[in-house]
């Protein structure tokens, strides 16, 4: 089983998966997510929405643990996608 995690801040959320899955699925992110080496960080609203609909797709089994940073994510702070 696939674990993803979900970070979050009072503003807004974001799926991390590893680029290369991403690759391998064909899933392009917007401008609205971020990176960090492989690691890829899937804004909420539609990015990560996008890569959960073709896990479900393929019928690969994933669970999600959720971090709250309570105050604004580190993510916010890295290079966008593309």
């Amino acid at each position: 089983m696939l674990t993803l995690t979900f970070h979050s801040d009072p503003g807004h959320g974001w799926l991390q998966v590893d680029r290369r899955m991403m690759e391998t699925y064909g899933v392009k992110p917007s401008g609205f997510s971020y990176v960090d080496g492989n690691a890829v960080f899937l804004e909420e609203d539609c990015d990560a929405a996008l890569f959960i609909d073709v896990l479900k797709e393929r019928g690969i089994e994933y669970n999600i643990r959720h971090v709250d940073h309570g105050s604004d994510c580190f993510i916010r702070r890295l290079q966008n996608w593309g």
